[in-house]
């Protein structure tokens, strides 16, 4: 899912972009970022989701907040934002001073100023109902955002998949669900998609995952940043022989 937000972000190719990941939890999608060599800013409210990340020595930043008070970042400051499973939390009320409204249109509202004019925010969430849903889209385009739901593969049953899919300022073309377009099944549309993606990426140039070149590449970007990374050596990217 991750992947899928980041190809609706629609970045430029030429450039890293700075991204923001709201309910980023343990830095799952921080990762994805970072191997696409783009940087990014994580929140969340667990302290324990975070230690996690900590642990995981993710190359993101790492913020503890409740997204529910607010985006707390300078106007214009990020390239695009994604979310994974986390704000459809906002429509439940668990205080009594919460009122899911005034807390959805906090977040979008903050979140429209962080964003830059012209990036997307792209927000895959589990509605629990169509009125959830309406709440959502309702509170993200009274705070200025364009744009709409764009359903992945919505005649599948587990397959299904909502992306709030937000444009800054200009509006732009809204894209188009996977598994829309043919009615030769779902196991044909999830293939064919598949294969389109891996041919999408070969042509970027992008290193293995795993490989010598992209470990090289990941512990360059570490030191940019300036952070404590092993001096490289012929045994770097090195598999072990298995053990019998």
């Amino acid at each position: 899912m991750s992947e899928r937000a980041v190809e609706l972000l629609g970045l430029p190719e030429d450039r890293p972009c700075l991204l923001l990941d709201v309910g980023c939890g343990s830095g799952l999608s921080g990762d994805y970022i970072s191997d696409e060599g783009h940087y990014w800013i994580g929140m969340d409210i667990s302290p324990a989701m975070l230690d996690v990340a900590m642990e995981r020595e993710v190359e993101g930043d790492l913020l503890l907040a409740d997204m529910g008070h607010g985006i707390p970042f300078r106007p214009g400051m990020f390239d695009g934002c994604i979310s994974i499973s986390a704000v459809q939390w906002l429509c439940n009320a668990d205080k009594k001073s919460h009122s899911p409204p005034k807390r959805l249109y906090r977040f979008f509202s903050t979140l429209y100023t962080a964003l830059a004019r012209g990036s997307r925010a792209v927000l895959q969430l589990y509605p629990e109902n169509s009125e959830q849903l309406e709440l959502i889209t309702t509170q993200a385009m009274r705070a200025g955002f364009t744009g709409g739901m764009v359903v992945d593969y919505p005649n599948s049953a587990k397959a299904k998949k909502f992306f709030l899919c937000l444009f800054v300022g200009a509006s732009g073309t809204l894209p188009k669900g996977l598994g829309t377009e043919c009615a030769d099944g779902e196991e044909i549309h999830q293939a064919k998609f598949t294969n389109e993606r891996t041919r999408f990426r070969n042509t970027k140039g992008k290193s293995v995952k795993k490989s010598r070149d992209w470990i090289l590449e990941k512990k360059e970007r570490r030191r940019r940043q300036g952070k404590e990374v092993r001096a490289d050596t012929k045994y770097t990217g090195r598999k072990r022989r298995p053990r019998f």
